[in-house]
């Protein structure tokens, strides 16, 4: 058994229900599978980089699991072929990482000052 974990890129639209549903097929379909589900982290909607599917937001949710590479394979068709997945990422999760990793949040105030600062000591 191997840990992985998956980031899903939800279409923002869908109601809590329905992207409850989709991690609740994800949970089954690995538990059936005799593996192990370790963490469901919602990182909530965020603004995307680039437009997809003429949407500019995504509803992020980060599932961290144990099981067998076959496992994963089945998630993976499972995910690709719903609608309301814009799109998901799996990786093999690294020995040592934190148990529970945050979301990166956007830069606070403070950042923004010290930028003008360290471009006029570049120069």
């Amino acid at each position: 058994m191997t840990e992985y974990e998956i980031l899903l890129l939800l279409d923002p639209d869908l109601d809590e229900d329905r992207q409850s549903e989709i991690v609740a097929r994800s949970r089954e379909l690995v538990e059936k599978a005799g593996g192990s589900w370790d963490l469901h982290d919602i990182w909530g909607r965020r603004k995307l980089a680039f437009e997809i599917d003429h949407k500019a937001d995504g509803s992020y949710h980060l599932l961290q699991f144990t099981c067998a590479p076959a496992t994963l394979d089945e998630v993976s068709r499972v995910l690709r072929i719903d609608d309301g997945v814009m799109r998901h990422l799996a990786t093999r999760r690294i020995e040592g990482s934190p148990a529970r990793p945050v979301a990166v949040s956007v830069p606070t105030r403070e950042d923004a000052e010290i930028a003008p600062e360290v471009e006029e000591e570049e120069e």
